[in-house]
């Protein structure tokens, strides 16, 4: 009997969340020239030992108009482009709410907000 063995080296959990990072980076916010990562708008990231990622993230306000699609978006684009994540769920939090602090210093410097 023949048992076909897979030879690709397993990722850590680091390395998926840094791939699931670079991904994000691809996202844009709609009304900002910034990713939503620079933008501040992903709070947190985890993955489980089934390799199940759990992010959590903000819009910059309440009404944003992207408030129920972009969560779905960031789903689908991390379970396409991440294929070793077995599912992602996306949660919407206010707290605490978004401001132009939580920015990085790129997305501050690109915007010409280097001074916050």
């Amino acid at each position: 009997m023949y048992i076909k063995q897979n030879h690709n080296k397993m990722k850590d959990k680091e390395t998926l969340k840094a791939d699931i990072i670079e991904r994000l980076k691809k996202i844009y916010d709609p009304e900002m020239p910034i990713d939503i990562w620079n933008m501040g708008l992903i709070y947190d990231i985890r993955i489980d030992e089934h390799n199940h990622a759990e992010i959590l993230m903000t819009v910059t306000a309440p009404n944003c108009p992207v408030a129920e699609t972009l969560p779905e978006f960031v789903k689908s684009e991390v379970e396409s482009f991440v294929p070793e994540i077995n599912g992602v769920d996306v949660r919407i939090t206010f707290d605490p709410p978004w401001d132009m602090a939580m920015m990085s210093e790129e997305a501050k410097t690109q915007l010409g907000f280097d001074f916050l």
